[in-house]
């Protein structure tokens, strides 16, 4: 079996609205039962014996295993021991798919839980499939822990998943920014980023103050709090001299060192100095020598002005049985399920290190020693959890005073998320000089000591912190809306976006020709997909997105966004047949309809009721329903309105809206996008917007301002229905480049008065033979003459081949040969059709480069006055 191909689903899509991965394979002629494949499944169970928990398509616990006995096939085992090697790597994850293509290639569809775990587990399952199937030795637990060493660099830690986890539950839409920490809250202006438990509202100052701890010190000293007394030393000798100076036991640690690394307490002696000097040396130029403070270490955490999780931190450490000896017991202790490397789990593994073996000599044992049964055997005594110890929540004990303390002291740093680790007997007493101190204060604290505590009640820091970037009643996101269909959705996606900015709104926009921020253009070309819908999400001056998404986008990636407060789907017709799958019309709504599931609760999806897919739609459709028609008598407009439903339809030459009531929003003849009726597509387009502004609460009078004011001109709408005057005849420039799309144009430019009409047609080499050769019918039908040029693009054909078909089209169309003329380059094509117009002939020219086009127009526009100038000097 070969991996063909591999492809990321980030956010929804066609599969599943999780993250999905989609595996092409080729079973290579294998298409035979696993049962059948010499003991296939008994290797398997072997290796994968949790297998038998799956429950398949019976349902039950076993039906896997069932299936198996049945015969099954390998791309249906394949996804199942994907799915198990993820939730055995601690990805809690169920979805999975595999299905036939053609021939020997399938694809596999599989949840993943990490991105990079996900692709490294499927080339991992369908390298064992092929060790059973050859009958070889497999090693999967040295290759599954390779997989463990990667997600422990790169998974979230427990502190930032669970500020992520709780960011979702309240409806925030998070995104990770990068593979380290960063996560960005939210879209658009509203949007917060937070690394860690630094938050973009940390200033730069305060993080640098926390770092350096004896700046930190003068400035809590200088504030009156209790410091421990202590020096920077530049060398071992001066290590020496500071502890003498200040007296034993002093503490030794990094200046600017974090999570325990090369800290020493209870120092008593020059030996001990000069050893824990060195050792600190290794993690910083500046070694601090400071007052030792006896007592128990406390950590507690600010979460703006409120101290919200305290915890008693104890130093790593194992307990005797009597039995065991110290190494034992440390390896008894590393397979708790709660330990893991680094930040990875809960608790931090125990690690036995030079510090360790010196702590452990202070103690008077070595690692072969056997403690007695209940005996404390520390192996640090900075008690981190990083380096291996635990927590005890006490949040609940904590004196008020030491409360106020706290916050002062995070105020006087400058941090709104802060940790304050206080040294002292009883976090339950007023602390004091005498019976305490602050020992240091972080910036980025770990949350997962009061998350995940050893003993004690756990403490939703994360939630506070989410809850003090976004406030009770405060805006995590910006009123989205989304639109496809397959004609119409960029003129929709632009006038709504009018709307919107008409209605005060600073809106991102991705449409075919680019992403905007208001009236500025970002980036250029087809921005339809998901990567432009994240790229105008995360710009941070935003305050409403308009997002055109296209059949490509949603197949190749899903969707860039979460939910829309809006989803609209103008309409459903032939184009893209016989492309990535897409068969049918019926495979085509199946697609665009993600649109509209992907809609929150109190959301709406607009949807086109003189559509026949619309039944389809609405059936899966989420939120309200907004119907829009172009006839007030619509059977599915009339029922939906009387069981209470909105609708945006023509009555009487006036768009109105019904929602509980009629409200007249514009007359047809005030509409210039639909030159005064003529344009009836334009028409539709104008009810499809009316509705999406109306999804978002935009005031009736906004709107119907908004759509009075949008013109099919290169400013609002470029590359749609665009008029020129040439002189004595016009250039229709648009971008039809399906049946329905070109149709619509013909019917509307047959309305216009033109004394011939000539067509400038090409379409697409991905379309199928079928969909050209009516495209050329119907321009045979519509044009009195007719140029046909080919895209540069040529997807697939060969030159001359999609010209061809047109030609035979636009005969059986019934225009005859001799009014036809083949220029396979578009702009060349153009030029000839001007060159040769006569007064009052519009030409018709269906683009697939815009800018050229106008180029052309432009240029013969300019020598055509010079050469009115010229015949005008000669009569002088």
């Amino acid at each position: 079996m070969i991996i063909k191909d591999i492809r990321v689903y980030r956010g929804r899509n066609i599969y599943s609205h999780r993250p999905v991965i989609k595996m092409v394979v080729d079973i290579e002629r294998l298409d035979i039962p696993t049962k059948d494949i010499p003991n296939f499944n008994e290797r398997l169970i072997k290796r994968l014996p949790s297998l038998s928990k799956h429950s398949c398509s019976y349902g039950y616990e076993g039906g896997f295993l069932k299936r198996l006995e049945e015969g099954t096939y390998l791309p249906h085992v394949t996804e199942h021991i994907i799915l198990e090697l993820q939730n055995m790597l601690g990805y809690d994850v169920k979805f999975g798919r595999a299905r036939n293509i053609e021939g020997d290639l399938y694809y596999i569809i599989y949840e993943y839980g990490l991105e990079e775990c996900g692709i490294r587990v499927g080339k991992l399952a369908v390298e064992m499939v092929n060790k059973f199937i050859q009958g070889e030795e497999f090693d999967l637990e040295e290759r599954l822990e390779r997989i463990r060493n990667i997600i422990a660099e790169i998974e979230l830690g427990p502190s930032t998943m669970a500020i992520k986890n709780e960011a979702l539950k309240a409806g925030i839409p998070v995104t990770r920014v990068g593979n380290g920490s960063i996560l960005r809250l939210g879209y658009g202006k509203y949007q917060k980023m937070i690394e860690g438990t630094i938050s973009q509202n940390t200033s730069c100052i305060a993080v640098d103050i926390a770092s350096d701890k004896i700046l930190t010190k003068q400035i809590l000293r200088d504030h009156g709090f209790p410091v421990p007394e202590g020096d920077v030393a530049y060398n071992e000798e001066e290590a020496i001299a500071i502890a003498e100076e200040i007296g034993y036991p002093v503490a030794i640690k990094p200046y600017n060192g974090n999570q325990g690394k090369g800290v020493h307490l209870n120092i008593t002696n020059k030996e001990e100095v000069s050893i824990a000097y060195r050792n600190a040396k290794a993690y910083s130029d500046l070694v601090i020598v400071e007052k030792h403070i006896k007592g128990k270490h406390y950590r507690v955490l600010v979460v703006g002005e409120k101290v919200v999780a305290v915890a008693e931190k104890i130093p790593a450490h194992v307990i005797g049985d009597g039995i065991h000896t110290i190494e034992e017991l440390v390896e008894m202790e590393n397979k708790n399920p709660l330990r893991g490397k680094g930040h990875e789990k809960p608790l931090t593994k125990l690690t036995i290190d030079t510090i360790s073996k010196m702590i452990l000599k202070k103690q008077g044992f070595d690692l072969e020693d056997i403690p007695k049964k209940g005996q404390k055997v520390f192996l640090r005594e900075s008690a981190n959890l990083s380096t291996g110890g635990i927590a005890i929540d006490k949040t609940d004990d904590i004196h008020p005073y030491n409360i106020e303390i706290a916050v002062r002291a995070a105020k006087a740093i400058g941090l709104d998320i802060a940790g304050i680790d206080i040294t002292m007997e009883d976090i339950k007493k007023p602390l004091t000089k005498e019976n305490g101190a602050i020992i240091e204060i972080n910036a980025s604290p770990g949350i997962r000591m009061h998350h995940y505590p050893s003993k004690g009640k756990p403490r939703n820091v994360a939630k506070a912190i989410v809850d003090m970037l976004f406030p009770k009643g405060s805006k995590a996101t910006i009123p989205i809306i989304s639109i496809t269909g397959t004609n119409g959705k960029t003129t929709v996606t632009r006038m709504t976006a009018h709307i919107l900015k008409t209605y005060g709104y600073t809106v991102g926009m991705t449409c075919t020709d680019g992403i905007y921020i208001d009236d500025t253009c970002v980036y250029k070309g087809d921005n339809t997909g998901p990567k432009s819908a994240r790229t105008c999400l995360a710009d941070k001056n935003i305050d409403a997105a308009v997002l055109e998404t296209a059949r490509g986008g949603i197949i190749r990636e899903g969707l860039g966004y979460d939910l829309a407060d809006v989803g609209v789907i103008t309409n459903i017709s032939e184009d893209h047949l016989g492309i990535d799958g897409i068969e049918t019309l019926e495979d085509l709504a199946f697609v665009k309809a993600l649109v509209v599931e992907a809609v929150k609760e109190d959301g709406y999806s607009v949807l086109n009721a003189d559509d026949p897919m619309t039944t389809y739609l609405a059936q899966r459709a989420k939120g309200k329903i907004i119907y829009f028609s172009m006839y007030d008598n619509n059977l599915t407009v009339k029922k939906h309105i009387e069981k209470g439903g909105i609708a945006v339809y023509v009555k009487d030459g006036v768009i109105v809206i019904a929602n509980g009531q009629i409200i007249p929003v514009v007359k047809i003849e005030e509409i210039p996008a639909a030159l005064s009726g003529k344009v009836l597509y334009n028409v539709e387009n104008a009810l499809a917007a009316i509705a999406a502004s109306y999804g978002v609460k935009v005031p009736v009078n906004i709107i119907a301002k908004g759509i009075k004011t949008f013109y099919c001109d290169t400013t609002h709408n470029p590359g749609r229905f665009n008029l020129f005057n040439v002189g004595n005849f016009r250039v229709l420039v648009d971008y039809g480049h399906n049946i329905a799309g070109i149709k619509s144009v013909i019917e509307a430019a047959q309305k216009l008065d033109a004394n011939r009409l000539i067509g400038v047609i090409g379409v697409p080499g991905d379309r199928i033979n079928s969909s050209i050769l009516k495209v050329g019918e119907i321009c045979g039908q519509g044009f009195d003459f007719i140029y046909v040029k080919e895209d540069l693009d040529l997807r697939g054909r060969k030159p001359g081949e999609v010209a061809k078909l047109l030609e035979q089209g636009a005969i059986k169309g019934g225009i005859d040969r001799k009014k036809i003329k083949t220029i396979l380059k578009e702009t060349e094509a153009l030029r000839a059709a001007m060159y040769n117009a006569e007064g009052g002939d519009l030409i018709v020219v269906f683009y697939e480069k815009y800018q050229p086009i106008i180029e052309v127009i432009e240029e013969f526009i300019k020598n055509k006055d010079l050469k009115n100038i010229e015949i005008k000097l000669e009569r002088a």
